[in-house]
């Protein structure tokens, strides 16, 4: 290791632990949410002790990655292993003195999307336990990427049916919150597809918006015709109407009008946009028309 980064590690070390830590506890929950663990998924596990080994000597490190790498020799995990696992992760788990409970829920769910990821499939059966793990975690609602994980998951469980584009538009989305530097996980298959899939406008499902004060944009093609009528709606109700997004956007709505372009296809640009703030911590929500309207008479 360089000086240089040997020095810097001085300062943040405690709070690679704690997020590693966090990781490790999605991860575990990922891999064993269809109540399966097969040899992918021992290996997957393994391979977060490889990456962390670094850490070995520190708590609470130093007790958990010995016991991953002593009940994973056989690479079989037994329901009795696991629950042991399960067990010394919950008495040891670190209290969020590095991060907010906000984030460190974020860091688990990267940990869960990659334990799901880990044996290069994803089924229904994990697909509702995810649905099941993010809805005990509202906390996140408003943070990238919960809304957008929320709403995947429930256009793709709506018919009770996962099907092969579908699954491989999940395995490119959840690969986007994983490191896959040191991973098992067949990155050449991901970035073919990311070549053949282009990622859907995802809208935060049930939003709450507050109009007063609040920055408004649209897109799209509204079923009433044009969008003078919603921005009339938004400056009667004391909100403000800006036609690109910007830094201080609240909502980005999207028309509702029938249009090939949001089923399963590009972001658009203003889209595009929201999301890139989203990603660096803005709070814009993207909401359906609908939505805005039934807003209009709360």
């Amino acid at each position: 290791m360089n000086t240089d980064l040997h020095e810097y590690r001085r300062y943040t070390i405690k709070s690679e632990i704690d997020k590693a830590f966090h990781t490790l506890e999605g991860i575990l929950k990922g891999i064993n949410i269809d109540n399966e663990i097969d040899k992918h998924e021992v290996t997957e596990l393994k391979n977060w002790c490889g990456t962390h080994y670094d850490l070995v000597g520190r708590a609470p490190l130093n007790e958990v990655i010995p016991f991953i790498l002593k009940i994973t020799d056989d690479n079989i995990i037994t329901k009795e292993e696991y629950d042991d696992l399960k067990w010394i992760c919950t008495n040891l788990t670190t209290k969020n003195k590095y991060y907010d409970v906000v984030t460190s829920d974020i860091q688990r769910l990267q940990g869960v999307l990659h334990g799901i990821l880990a044996d290069n499939k994803i089924t229904k059966e994990e697909l509702i336990g995810l649905q099941e793990w993010i809805s005990e975690h509202d906390d996140m609602i408003g943070v990238y990427p919960y809304d957008e994980i929320d709403s995947l998951l429930f256009k793709v469980l709506d018919d009770n049916i996962v099907t092969d584009d579908e699954q491989k538009l999940l395995e490119v989305y959840f690969s986007q919150f994983i490191d896959l530097s040191q991973t098992q996980i067949n990155t050449e298959e991901l970035d073919k597809l990311r070549k053949e899939i282009n990622l859907p406008a995802i809208c935060t499902m049930n939003p709450e918006i507050v109009f007063n004060g609040n920055t408004f944009c649209f897109t799209g093609i509204s079923p009433k015709g044009n969008r003078d009528c919603i921005i009339e709606k938004i400056n009667e109700l004391n909100g403000n109407y800006n036609d690109i997004v910007i830094k201080n956007t609240k909502y980005l709505i999207i028309g509702d009008k029938n249009n090939p372009c949001w089923a399963f296809s590009c972001y658009g640009r203003k889209v595009e946009k929201a999301i890139d703030y989203r990603k660096n911590g803005k709070d814009i929500q993207i909401v359906k028309e609908i939505d805005f309207w039934d807003a209009t008479f709360d």
